[in-house]
């Protein structure tokens, strides 16, 4: 990870750690860089932080001054626009938002022409240049100064593709859907009522301080509500940016992206559809997930935490379905990136084409009860070496032998140690996080 850029882009409070000039100057470096040989064109998409149209303002200020013609989407998902990028020919895309964050923060992902996120040696020529430790690039003069084209089109051409990928009318289906004041308001519930479903929508009113306020994919207690009230056959949450779903069956049990990982990959391979029958996971996800798989005869691959490196393997060894426990799921058959709506209508498929329920479909995969702490520290890279906190990581996993696991590792995105233990019981899970906390307390690294 470089100094600016992390696992998942620019990211950091508004004005604080991510200001208006550091936007200006990525807007002017990503314009020169695209327009050496032509005149570039670029696609910004944003979610619904009120900081996100600061920083919308300031990257176009500085695309279009060096060059750069600007196509605005809007608010729009993430993968909308890795979507728009990719089929219409556009040299990179631009998406504000710092996805399931809260209000205050806010980031800037930059994705490449084939709609993957930018390549680590454009983004350090990028940091470079913030710092000023590059020459500066020159402004455009006259006719060269890029313009900005409202591109409302692009968002309804990537609606219109949702909506294609369905295999079967949802007419009857009663669905819920938690759009977390964000990105999704702008395209999950046109989607689901355009295929048939009687939807059913909260948190779908941003105000530009409510995304992700106790609601979305990190808040699921307002779905789960939502779908025992009303009765319905199934629920979805959004995050922020709309690249990551969790669902919720018809019982009111949460369906993490372990169990969609679980009945996507098993449907795939019984249509011979999952490549080389090997799903991606992350180490984060849920060791019912590993023994459910096995017993599927289905492999899989673990990576670093973070979509980025799922996709990375997910390219390099012709997989087709990986993702993160978080709810982040790329089918790469259909997008280059983690899409939330996209991963709830392959669950409708999975549902309608096996003619279950969500709770039928996901009954074969027992979880391990698991804790995630979020630590705040002085120093998330010292405290994860730490010879005190290794020593106590590594006493904990031979407790825990071959059933359980534990992960302790810094956040790609925000100052934080992160504490993941699974066990056979809950009061393990406590026990163990709580000791490597106590460890990490004593050795002077807790905020």
């Amino acid at each position: 990870m470089g100094k600016y850029f992390g696992t998942d882009g620019f990211r950091g409070e508004a004005n604080v750690t991510l200001t208006v000039e550091h936007a200006f100057r990525v807007g002017r470096f990503v314009g020169h860089y695209y327009g050496k040989e032509h005149r570039p064109r670029v696609v910004i998409g944003k979610d619904t932080r009120r900081s996100s149209y600061m920083l919308e303002y300031a990257l176009v200020s500085g695309l279009t001054a060096s060059g750069a013609d600007v196509y605005l989407l809007h608010v729009t998902p993430t993968p909308g626009v890795s979507y728009v990028v990719k089929r219409e020919g556009f040299d990179c895309g631009i998406m504000i938002t710092a996805s399931h964050n809260p209000y205050y923060d806010n980031g800037i992902k930059i994705i490449n022409g084939e709609g993957y996120k930018l390549e680590a040696e454009v983004e350090q020529q990028i940091e470079d240049y913030i710092d000023g430790k590059t020459e500066e690039v020159p402004y455009a003069m006259r006719e060269n100064i890029g313009r900005t084209v409202d591109y409302s089109i692009g968002r309804h051409r990537y609606i219109g593709y949702l909506v294609s990928l369905a295999t079967r009318s949802y007419e009857g289906m009663r669905v819920g859907l938690d759009l977390a004041n964000g990105s999704a308001t702008a395209v999950a519930k046109g989607v689901f009522d355009a295929l048939g479903a009687k939807t059913y929508v909260i948190n779908a009113e941003p105000d530009g301080l409510n995304i992700n306020t106790g609601c979305g994919s990190t808040h699921i207690e307002g779905l789960r509500e939502l779908v025992l009230r009303e009765k319905l056959d199934v629920g979805f949450a959004y995050d922020g940016d709309a690249d990551r779903c969790i669902a919720v069956d018809g019982k009111g049990n949460i369906v993490d992206g372990d169990r969609i990982m679980y009945l996507c990959g098993r449907y795939m391979k019984e249509r011979g559809e999952l490549e080389k029958d090997t799903v991606v996971t992350t180490v984060m996800s849920n060791l019912g997930l590993y023994r459910a798989l096995d017993e599927l005869g289905i492999r899989y691959e673990k990576t670093a935490v973070g979509d980025k490196y799922v996709h990375e393997n997910m390219l390099e060894n012709g997989y087709s379905i990986g993702g993160e426990n978080s709810g982040h799921i790329i089918f790469l058959k259909h997008a280059t990136t983690g899409d939330g709506v996209l991963t709830s209508l392959k669950v409708m498929e999975v549902i309608l084409e096996s003619k279950k329920s969500l709770a039928e479909l996901t009954a074969g995969m027992k979880v391990y009860p698991q804790r995630l702490v979020n630590v705040r520290v002085t120093d998330k890279r010292k405290a994860q070496d730490d010879a005190a906190v290794q020593k106590k990581t590594e006493e904990i996993a031979a407790l825990l032998g071959n059933e359980g696991r534990i992960l302790v590792r810094e956040s790609g995105t925000e100052p934080l140690l992160r504490i993941m233990v699974e066990a056979e019981t809950d009061e393990l899970c406590m026990k163990y996080t709580g000791a490597i906390v106590d460890t990490l307390q004593e050795q002077g690294f807790v905020l």
